[in-house]
């Protein structure tokens, strides 16, 4: 942790030692989507889910880039262990 001044105060930044995401929600999210590029939150720290709002920053994480191409609706993962990442395989049953 290194300090830097802020408005003449010294802060600390910490890092988040995090390895396994959290869990939102034990279902997913079901959104019918528009075409764009669409950022999957894969740290389950967001206050925007299914969807990255930075909060990763200091993790292992990182968001997954999906490029919708036509409107139709998702089943986006909820509990951060899908094995189709980002999308929901059930998995969400059996933790």
């Amino acid at each position: 942790m290194r300090p830097h001044a802020a408005a003449g105060r010294t802060q600390i930044r910490r890092r988040f030692a995090i390895t396994t995401p959290a869990t939102p929600q034990k279902r997913p999210y079901i959104i019918d989507e528009t075409p764009g590029k669409k950022l999957w939150c894969q740290c389950g720290l967001s206050k925007k889910q299914p969807y990255c709002d930075g909060s990763h920053k200091g993790t292992e994480f990182r968001p997954i880039i999906v490029d919708i191409t036509e409107s139709k609706t998702v089943l986006w993962c909820g509990c951060k262990q899908s094995g189709r990442k980002p999308y929901c395989d059930g998995t969400h049953s059996r933790i």
